[in-house]
């Protein structure tokens, strides 16, 4: 892991060791373009054979429009309960559920608090209590009594002690934890009321900016895309299904992070703030790429706002021909059957230049329905 610091807006950005694609040279202007009525049929029809039940879930849910309390969704969520993958998933509950050291809820990729994330994205039904413990143990990590413990602090030097640093007025907090439990807690259907907890923490934290960031060098004035984007998802899901006005503003004050910067561009020159910004990944764990701010904006109902364009003209250059989108890149080693760090549970379909990734396909679908780009 490298620590580039070369803007605020990016932090903790991995040097993948793993397969990238540049991200400029590789359909980044001569993609496939827009999709043709017989291209996304063909598509749609593929996805929809998937052997993935979760692929078919999001095709039905996210692309399609199903209702997800009709019977034929329910029944299909029951398929993804019982789905090798979230066997997978779930293969070592029992062992990282335990109180103990926080190494089993955050370990990367295979934490419980990863594994509940993966979960609340791929389809899982909403309200299993089998998953409480796993609840119970991720909130008490997040709620532990050092977050409730603040200092002041002059310069990063002085950041070295227990509890979250305030320089210059701005607290330095990677609010990507807390933000990430209260969203996926809530689209599981488990959170309860401890994530009243979470959100007053994050609005405690909020930058003047609308974002937040855990850079502790002094002169960091700017919320960072990756410790932004997980707590405005989170806020807006709570300020939903509970009806918390406070929570949806602090969502919206969020979302101008990305949008005032077109989701990938500085603000100040147009340029790419990052590189890894403008490459396709699945999953971003609490990475950040184009296609994560648009997926994002559709949750907030904010897909068609014209800041958005730019965004998803890129994403329709970066179509494979006749089909679907790769991933361009990805930040787990591999399918690991023992614990392994930045290895995942299960494999998400790799990355290639060449070769439809699934899970990046039904996404960008998806993005491009709410945006009225692909009619269905």
């Amino acid at each position: 892991m490298e620590f580039l610091f070369s803007s605020t807006l990016v932090h903790r950005v991995m040097v993948s060791p793993y397969r990238t694609i540049d991200p400029i040279s590789r359909g980044h202007d001569e993609g496939a373009g827009p999709l043709t009525r017989h291209e996304l049929d063909a598509v749609l029809a593929t996805l929809r054979r998937s052997k993935e039940p979760s692929i078919q879930w999001k095709v039905r849910v996210h692309v399609l429009g199903e209702d997800r309390t009709s019977r034929g969704i329910l029944d299909l969520e029951e398929e993804i309960r019982r789905s090798p993958r979230v066997r997978a998933l779930l293969s070592r509950r029992t062992q990282l559920g335990r109180p103990g050291t926080a190494r089993g809820v955050y370990y990367k990729w295979q934490g419980i608090h990863w594994v509940l994330a993966s979960l609340a994205d791929i389809g899982y039904p909403a309200g299993d209590a089998g998953l409480l413990p796993l609840r119970d143990r991720i909130l008490e990590l997040w709620l532990r009594p050092s977050y409730y413990q603040e200092y002041v602090a002059r310069s990063k030097a002085e950041t070295h002690r227990v509890g979250v640093p305030r320089i210059r007025g701005r607290y330095r907090r990677c609010a990507s934890q807390q933000g990430n439990a209260l969203y996926f807690l809530t689209r599981l259907g488990i959170a309860d009321q401890r994530a009243d907890a979470l959100v007053e923490r994050l609005l405690h934290w909020q930058w003047p900016d609308g974002g937040w960031n855990c850079d502790r060098r002094p002169e960091a004035d700017t919320s960072s895309f990756m410790e932004t984007t997980l707590p405005m998802l989170g806020l807006a899901a709570y300020g939903q299904q509970r009806k918390s006005p406070l929570a949806a503003e602090a969502a919206e004050r969020a979302a101008e992070v990305l949008l005032r910067r077109r989701l990938f561009k500085r603000a100040r020159d147009g340029r790419i703030i990052h590189p890894d910004f403008v490459r396709l990944h699945y999953p971003l764990y609490y990475f950040y790429d184009f296609l994560g701010g648009l997926k994002a904006m559709a949750r907030l109902g904010k897909i068609r706002d014209r800041r958005c364009t730019d965004a998803l003209d890129l994403l329709e250059r970066k179509r494979l021909p006749g089909g679907g989108w790769p991933a361009e890149g990805r930040y787990y080693k591999s399918q690991a059957r023992m614990l392994r760090s930045n290895a995942d549970f299960v494999d998400w379909g790799g990355a290639s230049s060449k070769r439809w990734n699934e899970w990046v396909t039904t996404d960008a679908l998806a993005v491009l329905v709410a945006a009225g780009r692909v009619l269905v």
